[in-house]
């Protein structure tokens, strides 16, 4: 009785791999260097560096741009916009509600110049509600809600250069 239980209990995990289920694991880049073309103080490139460097695989990141020369694959981040727009007000024209969002241009080429991902816009957005009383509050959740964003845009950027074929 033990067992019929034990063996049912299991039953489900054994149909995994079936179904074509499996852990995502390290990503795996066409190319063994790549160079990020951001500006010096960009958010999203330090991050993306970061996450790039700690994923375990053995991608070298080059950001000097001595270095340039000998990158496989050129990352280049042609914009980064943070943007706020009001979405709500009250009936005496006060702010009520505010859409975040953040916006990055990027292209991916090889050191020829061949695009191995064309020019694409990524937009990530986020509702947050305002109250002029909590001010200081709200400017904090902003910058945590921005810093997500930034979080989520590195994750779709990884995959994407994961998924680029190398030329």
């Amino acid at each position: 009785m033990r067992n019929r239980r034990a063996l049912l209990a299991l039953a489900p995990v054994a149909l995994l791999p079936a179904c074509g289920f499996h852990l995502r694991g390290l990503p795996e880049f066409g190319f063994a260097s790549l160079y990020i073309e951001a500006p010096s103080g960009s958010l999203l490139a330090q991050q993306l560096q970061r996450a790039l460097e700690g994923a375990g695989t053995k991608l070298l990141v080059l950001r000097e741009p001595a270095a340039l020369a000998s990158a496989q694959a050129i990352l280049d981040l042609l914009q980064e916009q943070q943007e706020r727009v009001v979405v709500g007000l009250s009936a005496a024209g006060q702010v009520r509600e505010m859409q975040l969002r953040l916006r990055v241009r990027f292209r991916l080429r090889n050191p020829q110049g061949v695009a191995l991902i064309p020019e694409t816009e990524l937009l990530l957005q986020r509702d947050i509600s305002y109250n002029e009383t909590i001010a200081l509050a709200k400017e904090t959740e902003e910058a945590l809600l921005y810093r997500d964003m930034r979080t989520d845009l590195v994750q779709q950027l990884m995959r994407r250069l994961a998924a680029a074929k190398r030329s």
